[in-house]
């Protein structure tokens, strides 16, 4: 796991990044909770995703966003963030430019940058989002959401309420062309402090699905 550092808008931005293992390889990108709540790269939700993507072959980069560990820069509240993901996104692509699919997996804060990245980026054609500020931030941008994807949302999260993602997740049904998955995870705090095993294994099964040469989502 290869420690990283590329050019982001504001100057350098700090990641780790796994090779693809072979060529044509799917990208995905892993992107942290809020940066002024202690979010960073490291933090165990992203730490496991990106785990969970690097075993099933990914080019898998994760990152710090402006002003986190050795990321230059300061706190954007989510504009300059995006500009992060979409430079990293960049670099990735750079050094692996035969991938024909990437995929965006974001926690929390992570979540929004992912899902406003994924508008702006068609070669994104899968997410995961875990417990998305739905009540904090408008997620009317997703229209129509070009990506098919999970939302993990846990029952007992105070800080995003489980039916705010619940009132996202109709409204994207409604829309055609895509299929969007939801599960809730009992008991899980807004850092599934106790469910991490719950909430992977929700990742996992999801994945297993998704990556199937037979599955109907494409």
């Amino acid at each position: 796991m290869p420690s990283v550092i590329f050019p982001g808008p504001e100057g350098r931005l700090e990641g780790r990044y796994t090779p693809a293992p072979r060529p044509r390889a799917p990208v995905a990108m892993i992107l942290h909770p809020h940066p002024q709540g202690g979010g960073t790269m490291n933090e165990q939700m992203t730490q496991k995703l990106f785990k969970t993507f690097t075993d099933r072959g990914f080019a898998t980069l994760r990152f710090n966003f402006r002003g986190v560990g050795r990321s230059q820069g300061s706190f954007d509240n989510g504009i300059g963030e995006l500009s992060d993901a979409a430079a990293a996104l960049d670099w990735v692509q750079s050094i692996h430019a035969e991938a024909q699919t990437t995929w965006v997996a974001g926690v929390s804060f992570g979540a929004l940058i992912g899902m406003q990245l994924l508008m702006r980026r068609p070669e994104v054609r899968g997410f995961i989002s875990i417990a998305p500020p739905a009540n904090m931030y408008d997620f009317s941008f997703l229209a129509p959401c070009p990506a098919s994807g999970i939302f993990i949302q846990g029952t007992a999260d105070t800080v995003v309420q489980p039916s705010a993602v619940q009132k996202l997740v109709d409204k994207l049904r409604t829309q055609k062309h895509i299929t969007i998955h939801h599960e809730e995870i009992p008991r899980a705090n807004h850092f599934f402090e106790n469910e991490q095993d719950e909430l992977m294994a929700s990742v996992d099964n999801y994945l297993d699905f998704r990556l199937d040469p037979a599955c109907p989502i494409k």
